[in-house]
């Protein structure tokens, strides 16, 4: 018999015989309408995993991990105030149906019945998962992966007071607002969880404004595997900068006092607050989940007879607020709403094309308030001394200083985060005198957490700003990828449009350094960004093109909300010359603050038969390759793609007319690079002879062999000669 029905036969058995489970009498400021209304979205939640399960039985339900024994979160939701951001642990099912009660014209019942059967009508996803969420209560969608949301709770909470002085044009959250992000026992444990927390503490610790209410549902188990008994407040309890409170989870009367003081006091205090609740566990991890496997009988059952529908009651009763009958009544009402709704939703149209679930990918353009620019009188301030520069060539890392001077005088709402970004300007300089020009609010100095500074951007943008995190090398990010290709990349897709995170994020990568770091501070591979659905993944070659695709990622964030890449070449950025020594060939002016490079524009030099694809620092050997196969009689065009993730297709194959043969040159490692699409796009649009150089599949070294992995200016000129003279 499935344990689901066994406990629903058990409260009602225990109910009717006035069997309850002991325990302190109600107490505390939950009044009688509202206690009510808390044990109403509690047994429409337990009512909902049950109907849930019943769905996947009959093969039209898909999801079962439930929330049954953590009903105690709607008095957690009683607490808050609907505008309150919250990023829910997967079994909050209960706080989602009592927030609905408090938002006018939510159907919680249909809409999460919907979810379960991945209908198109699902108002959150659209049927893509099913997944907690609503636009009309603030909750924004969460994945299954584990603690992944909890550094995006920091970087919202933190955004409330930065919004208070800054405010952006597509602001969300209310100067008076916290942010509620909820998590089980074995999510604390992970590295993920407890970076986000420190962030949080080191912060607060500085008195940095962090309204941030933790709520750790401590049921005891992570899957399988226990949590020491006492572990989560030992843990959590004597955190610098963390205030902590316990409640317990299966009284409703004290969890909604102990919610509401943690609430007021991080609401208040602007300080991050842990709040401890003890629950247990029903039915297993999921509907599959077995968990007579691993768990002694008396174990579970001791669980199951701690029922917290069955606390609810007996508090309820106690108080004078319901009869025995009356919580019968309300457990039954619910019980025969799903059961009704659910015959209905199964008979709703779900995804049937990979258009229809593609859809929501990119998210939809927003209207922005046009612009004008800042001033001559302001750039001239911003500027200083550079401005009498900027009709003299300069290298990469200068011009996208300015770049960067311009966009922020432009739009206010852009943020900048990162390791030594601010007081330092950067390991390579490129945000020097920022902090001086827009300040420590713009310009934030981070500690030493990359997924901690991917968080921060993905939970500020979401109240309406613009960030633009640095990661410091390539390497790191490997640290943090989650929080793009799990966080980032999907929050479009599984809202169906409704929520976006918008961002540009730079990162300074690839190889070719000298003699410096080895392959931490080189690191010459994509293909971790690649393929990451609805990404864009840009990669200037000079200072020029870098400042006018920089002003395009931007544009792409702030009015079509995009989540963009661009990676920078490290040692193009001090690039100056070309062929010779004091030659200037690779340095740029700056381009006038109109002009930009829109997304899918390539760029062409030369109009010889041989072509050569490439991109970053490819560009500048094929350029210095060109000179000599020149001045063998090999004339080349070069095709810099600049946008590598969508591949700009159409604007590749436009400037490849007229070429007769292509050499694709990509200083990336050989397997997983952009060399292998390029070598499918060419075989499956054009007719052309061509052959790659890539680098090896190998890590990067210090010292004199730092560029013997990769393709130099000799091995193309040895690679063109060889595709050119082949027949």
């Amino acid at each position: 018999m499935d344990r689901a029905d066994i406990v629903d036969q058990a409260f009602r058995d225990r109910l009717a015989a006035d069997d309850l489970p002991p325990g302190r009498p109600a107490s505390g400021p939950l009044g009688a309408t509202e206690a009510v209304a808390v044990f109403r979205a509690q047994c429409l939640s337990r009512n909902l995993d049950r109907r849930s399960r019943r769905m996947q039985a009959a093969g039209q339900g898909y999801y079962t991990i439930g929330s049954s024994g953590h009903e105690g979160m709607a008095a957690v939701a009683a607490a808050l105030r609907p505008d309150d951001m919250a990023f829910l642990h997967y079994r909050d099912g209960a706080f989602q149906t009592m927030r609905s009660s408090q938002v006018p014209g939510v159907t919680p019942t249909w809409d999460m019945l919907l979810s379960f059967a991945t209908s198109t009508e699902d108002p959150m996803s659209g049927g893509r998962h099913k997944v907690l969420g609503s636009k009309a209560l603030n909750i924004p969608p969460q994945t299954s992966t584990i603690a992944s949301h909890l550094p995006k709770a920091v970087g919202a909470a933190y955004s409330i007071g930065l919004a208070k002085r800054h405010a952006p044009e597509h602001k969300v959250l209310a100067d008076d607002g916290l942010v509620m992000c909820s998590f089980g026992d074995a999510s604390s444990n992970h590295s993920t969880a407890q970076g986000a927390i420190n962030t949080a503490c080191w912060s607060a610790f500085q008195s940095v404004p962090m309204p941030l209410l933790f709520v750790c549902e401590d049921n005891g188990i992570g899957i399988s595997t226990r949590t020491p008994k006492g572990w989560v407040g030992e843990n959590y309890r004597n955190r610098p900068g963390l205030k902590y409170f316990h409640a317990d989870g299966l009284d409703i009367y004290d969890t909604y006092r102990t919610a509401l003081a943690a609430a007021d006091y991080a609401r208040r205090h602007k300080k991050p607050v842990f709040l401890h609740l003890t629950l247990v566990r029903l039915y297993g991890h999921a509907g599959s989940d077995m968990q007579q496997a691993y768990l002694p009988k008396e174990v579970f059952e001791a669980w199951e007879a701690d029922d917290p529908l069955l606390h609810s009651a007996r508090l309820l009763i106690g108080a004078g607020v319901l009869s025995a009958a009356e919580a019968q009544a309300i457990y039954d009402e619910t019980e025969a709403q799903c059961a009704r709704v659910a015959e209905e939703v199964v008979t709703r149209p779900r995804l049937s094309s990979a258009k229809d679930v593609m859809a929501s990918l990119i998210p939809p353009k927003r209207h922005c308030a046009p612009s004008n620019g800042p001033s001559d009188q302001a750039r001239l301030a911003a500027f200083g001394s550079d401005a009498r520069q900027m009709d003299t060539p300069q290298p990469m890392s200068r011009l996208l200083n300015w770049a960067l001077t311009d966009l922020m005088l432009e739009h206010g709402e852009i943020v900048m985060m990162g390791e030594d970004v601010g007081r330092k300007g950067g390991v390579y300089g490129v945000t020097q005198k920022l902090i001086d020009r827009f300040g420590p609010d713009r310009m934030i100095d981070t500690l030493l957490d990359e997924q901690s500074i991917l968080g921060l951007a993905i939970g500020m943008a979401h109240n309406g700003f613009i960030p633009m995190p640095e990661i410091q090398f390539l390497a790191y990010l490997h640290n943090a990828e989650d929080q793009i290709r799990g966080e980032a990349a999907t929050l479009s897709f599984f809202s169906n449009g409704q929520y976006s995170n918008p961002m540009v994020l730079r990162i300074a990568g690839l190889g070719y350094q000298k003699g410096f770091g080895g392959h931490f501070h080189n690191d010459n591979s994509l293909a971790v960004l690649r393929d990451i659905p609805g990404v864009i993944l840009a990669c200037p070659s000079n200072g020029e093109d870098g400042a006018m695709m920089l002003r395009e990622c931007v544009r792409l964030a702030r009015e079509e909300q995009r989540v963009v890449v661009f990676v920078e070449p490290i040692a193009l950025y001090p690039m100056r010359d070309l062929h010779g020594e004091k030659d200037g060939g690779w340095m740029r002016r700056y381009p006038s603050p109109e002009r930009r490079i829109a997304l899918g524009e390539v760029g062409v030099s030369g109009d010889g038969p041989l072509a050569i694809l490439t991109y970053g620092n490819g560009n500048y050997l094929s350029h210095q390759a060109a000179k000599i196969l020149s001045d063998q009689g090999i004339e080349t065009r070069i095709i810099d793609m600049r946008w590598l993730a969508p591949l700009p297709v159409a604007g590749i194959v436009a400037a490849l007319d007229g070429a007769e043969k292509v050499l694709i040159v990509d200083e990336c490692r050989s397997t997983g690079s952009q060399s292998e699409a390029l070598m499918a796009l060419l075989a499956e649009q054009t007719s052309l002879p061509h052959a790659r150089l890539a680098a090896e599949d190998s890590f990067i070294a210090t010292g004199p062999a730092y560029a013997a992995t990769m393709p130099s200016r000799d091995s193309i000129v040895d690679a063109a000669k060889a595709l050119w003279s082949a027949t």
